[in-house]
């Protein structure tokens, strides 16, 4: 992981003039989108033009969002997804466990991240992390669509929680967090990662090259928290003792090291 979190970038499937300029962004990863980025009469064009020799570009990471289950498109994005060099796929509105390494295999054997965009893919978050998924992704911007609720902090706290407690029992990697819709509000991005890494996420998925610096940059800690860890770890391994008035014990010093993690510092 880059430090500052993973910044994963959605690229249209049906644009492949954008896919090198996508590729050299700095994104840890790209992911082209055959599915609501994509109109459905250009979705059958756009999976022709991936299947082109020389089509994908080369030094990144590719994960391909394929339509949901039981969409018209699935099972032919499947099949195109099997002849490509990929990643991973990012299959959208995930919500049932026993389809996930049909997925994977019908796609070639590549691993799976699992959007979770509805309220029944929340309630079955943690069998799905169960089910052999490389990662749990949040689509808030289609989860509030569908219980009708504002795309507030206040209420996707729970779901967020929820994805983060997920991950963590099937000892997944932290979860990714949703986009951003703002492209130019480098503090609005910025301050939603930070917020998304307050509660356990690991990355963002963004829509825009612009957004993948404030996106990391939220995901690294501030100068406070950094300063504060180094003062925790160089107290010493062992014991508990106080530092800066407070006890630091072992889980203490776990937090501090998550921080210097985050920073980049490796720490033993």
């Amino acid at each position: 992981m880059s430090a500052g979190g993973l910044a994963l970038l959605f690229v249209p499937a049906d644009r492949p003039e954008r896919f090198a300029r996508a590729a050299a962004s700095g994104a840890d990863s790209i992911i082209i989108d055959l599915e609501d980025a994509v109109a459905p009469a250009a979705k059958s064009a756009a999976r022709a033009a991936l299947a082109a020799p020389g089509a994908l570009p080369g030094g990144i990471e590719i994960f391909l969002r394929v339509n949901a289950a039981g969409t018209p498109w699935h099972a032919e994005d499947l099949a195109c997804a099997a002849r490509l060099p990929l990643a991973g796929i990012v299959l959208p509105k995930a919500e049932a466990p026993e389809r996930i390494a049909a997925v994977s295999q019908a796609a070639g054997g590549p691993p799976v991240i699992a959007l979770i965009e509805t309220a029944r893919g929340l309630a079955e978050a943690r069998r799905l992390a169960a089910a052999g998924v490389a990662r749990l992704a949040f689509g808030s911007i289609d989860f509030c669509a569908d219980l009708g609720a504002a795309h507030t902090r206040e209420a996707l706290l729970h779901a967020r929680a929820e994805l983060v407690l997920a991950a963590r029992l099937a000892a997944l990697p932290p979860p990714i967090d949703g986009v951003t819709t703002a492209i130019d509000d480098e503090a609005a991005i910025e301050d939603d990662a930070r917020h998304a890494a307050s509660l356990g996420f690991g990355g963002k998925l963004c829509i825009h090259p612009r957004q993948i610096a404030p996106a990391r940059q939220g995901f690294r800690p501030s100068a406070a928290e950094l300063a504060w860890a180094q003062r925790i770890l160089a107290a010493g391994p062992d014991g508990a003792e106080a530092v800066d008035g407070a006890m630091v014990d072992a889980p203490v010093r776990a937090r501090a090291r998550q921080i210097a993690r985050r920073a980049g510092i490796p720490t033993p």
